[in-house]
């Protein structure tokens, strides 16, 4: 074979990549699609085109207790959600004994490290520099969704531990009722798990985002297209022994 015929045959055997536009650097994927380029099915930078866009409600009508009381036991545990996280969340976990509580009161414990801050910070019950965070702020789903909901989908979405972890209180406050357009960790190694989280829970209760959201969620998630959706078995609504405002 000549040197012609070579690159006549190497010239044939590119024309299907420049049709099918392989190496273009269209940022479109079989998998991923409009998601970005890199995304896979079952990744949270692919889940976020599924969320509904839409601009943010008023929050009119908004209190803590539409959401019912703080740490209701909706697993039916005996332990109040809040215990279940930091237990969740913390090494060298210590707890409050007694003959009703058992290993439910946690005492004390270390978060080692924070995910928000990527430092260790110590809990002691009655003193504590750890919060329980709601990844999506019950507010934020409110004014995207949760007003309309029935009370028992509010309970659920408070309580479900997908929505919750384990925090550094400073940061945590700071957040408020921050989306992903207008607050993330500073500590940036876990970001892509932050938005991912903040993905899920949206996806499973419905809650929208805000265009500015959709683009800040894609923005974090493209640097780790390979990021897994997280996943959750708690139910969408709440025993009806639970009741909200």
């Amino acid at each position: 074979m000549n040197r012609r015929t070579t690159s006549a045959l190497l010239a044939l055997a590119a024309v299907p990549a420049l049709l099918t536009g392989c190496g273009l650097g269209t940022g479109d994927t079989a998998e991923g699609g409009a998601a970005g380029a890199g995304a896979k099915a079952g990744s949270a930078l692919a889940a976020v085109d599924t969320l509904t866009v839409k601009g943010r409600a008023p929050k009119t009508g908004y209190d803590r207790g539409r959401f019912g009381s703080a740490w209701a036991d909706t697993d039916s545990n005996g332990c109040p959600t809040r215990d279940d996280i930091l237990k969740r969340d913390l090494t060298d976990v210590t707890y409050q004994r007694s003959r009703q509580d058992g290993e439910c009161r946690v005492a004390s414990g270390r978060l080692a490290p924070d995910p928000y801050t990527g430092r260790d910070v110590t809990f002691r019950r009655g003193r504590s520099q750890v919060d329980i965070d709601h990844l999506v702020a019950l507010s934020d789903a409110w004014q995207k969704g949760a007003a309309r909901w029935a009370p028992g989908k509010r309970i659920a979405f408070a309580n479900d531990p997908l929505n919750l972890v384990a925090v550094d209180a400073g940061p945590n406050r700071s957040k408020g009722d921050g989306d992903t357009a207008t607050w993330l960790p500073p500590n940036k190694g876990y970001r892509c798990t932050y938005v991912a989280g903040q993905v899920a829970v949206k996806k499973k209760y419905g809650v929208w985002v805000t265009a500015a959201e959709r683009d800040a969620m894609k923005k974090v998630l493209s640097t780790c297209p390979a990021e897994n959706l997280p996943t959750g078995t708690a139910p969408t609504t709440a025993p009806p022994r639970f009741h909200a405002r």
